[in-house]
C-alpha cells in the first residue's frame, strides 16, 4: 500500500486511525467495493466499475451517493498524491449505520476508502486447483463483490500452502465458476467460452466483460457456456483474467498438465492490451498526466 489513502473526500496518511469499532460495516464486512487498474494516471474501464459498484450497492443497501463524474473526481487526488499512474487503486463504500451494535454520533451513512499499491509481478503461467461447492449460483447476493471476503481469502491463503496459485470454485452443480478473485476462460478451437454470470454465481468481472462486450478478432467467437472440469481438462487452453492479472495461461489444475494453444491467447492478449491503450489515449486525463 502507497503513502497516502482516501478517506471521505480526503487524502490522510495510511498510518493514521480511521477507523471506529461501532462502524457496523467493518466489523460485519457490510459494504462493497471494486479494484480498478491506474494506467498512465487514467482508471480504465471507469465506467464499468461505477455501474457494478452502484449495482452491488444497492443490493446490499449501502448509501451510494455518487455521480459517475463525481466519484471519479473523487478518486484522481489519490492517485497523484501517490504519484501512481501505473498501479492498482481499491476503492470501498462501506456502511457505518444499521444492527444492534452501531456507535453514537456518526456523521455518515457510509464511509469511502480508497488506497494504491504496486502492480503485481504476476507469474508467466497459473496453477490452480478445484474446490467443490465454493460458489452457491442461487445465492442472492452471488456475483455481489462484497467486502465480506474472508472465504476466498482463506482459500486463497490455502491454495499457497498446498503449493498452487489459485483455486477454481465449483458451485452447487458442480459447474466452473471462478477463482477467488479471477474469471476463467477456455478456448476451444476457434471458440473462447466463460461460464454465465447467473447459472454459474461468478462475478461479472470487468476484464471478462470487456472480452464478452468489446473484443471482436477475426475467426474466434467469445461468448458464455456453462463449463465443466471436463471442459477444462479437454480444452485447448484455459485461461484466467481480471483487473490486477489481464489475461494469464493455466499450466496446470491439480497438477495435471493442460494443453497450451499460445497463439490464440496471444491474440486475444494483444486485442485486450490494445484496447486499454485505445481507452487511455482518448481520454482527457492521460492527456493532462503527460503534460506533467
Amino acid at each position: 500500500m502507497h503513502r497516502h489513502l482516501l478517506h471521505n473526500g480526503q487524502i490522510r496518511e495510511t498510518t493514521e486511525l480511521l477507523v471506529a469499532p461501532g462502524q457496523v460495516g467493518f466489523i460485519n464486512g457490510w459494504g462493497i467495493f471494486s479494484t480498478l487498474r491506474v494506467a498512465d494516471g487514467v482508471l480504465f474501464a471507469f465506467d464499468r466499475h461505477y455501474q457494478r459498484l452502484r449495482h452491488d450497492a444497492a443490493l446490499v443497501r449501502v448509501s451510494f451517493p455518487f455521480s459517475a463524474p463525481d466519484l471519479e473526481k473523487t478518486l484522481l487526488p489519490l492517485v497523484d498524491a501517490n504519484r501512481a499512474f501505473n498501479a492498482t487503486l481499491r476503492v470501498a463504500i462501506v456502511r457505518n449505520r444499521g444492527g444492534l451494535f452501531e456507535a453514537p454520533q456518526l456523521a455518515r451513512d457510509a464511509d469511502l476508502i480508497a488506497f494504491t499499491a504496486d502492480l503485481t509481478r504476476w507469474n508467466e503461467g497459473v496453477t490452480l486447483s478445484y474446490v467443490p461447492h465454493g460458489r452457491y449460483a442461487a445465492w442472492p447476493f452471488a456475483g455481489t463483490k462484497l467486502t465480506s471476503w474472508a472465504h476466498n481469502l482463506a482459500w486463497y491463503e490455502q491454495a499457497h500452502e498446498d503449493g498452487f496459485d489459485e483455486v477454481i470454485l465449483l458451485n452447487e452443480h458442480a459447474q466452473i465458476s471462478e477463482c477467488t478473485s479471477a474469471n476463467i476462460f477456455i478456448i476451444q478451437g476457434e471458440h473462447i467460452w466463460t461460464p454465465p454470470v447467473q447459472s454459474s454465481g461468478c462475478l461479472p468481472g470487468v476484464t471478462r466483460a470487456v472480452l464478452l462486450e468489446e473484443l471482436q478478432l477475426p475467426g474466434l467467437t467469445i461468448g458464455e457456456r456453462e463449463l465443466t472440469a471436463s471442459d477444462l481438462e479437454e480444452s485447448d487452453q484455459v485461461f484466467i483474467t481480471s483487473t490486477t492479472r489481464d489475461l494469464i495461461p493455466v499450466l496446470e489444475i491439480d497438477r495435471q498438465p493442460l494443453r497450451q494453444n499460445r497463439p490464440v491467447l496471444k491474440r486475444l492478449q494483444d486485442a485486450f492490451s490494445e484496447y486499454r491503450s485505445h481507452y487511455i489515449a482518448k481520454h482527457r486525463r492521460h492527456r493532462e498526466v503527460l503534460a506533467v
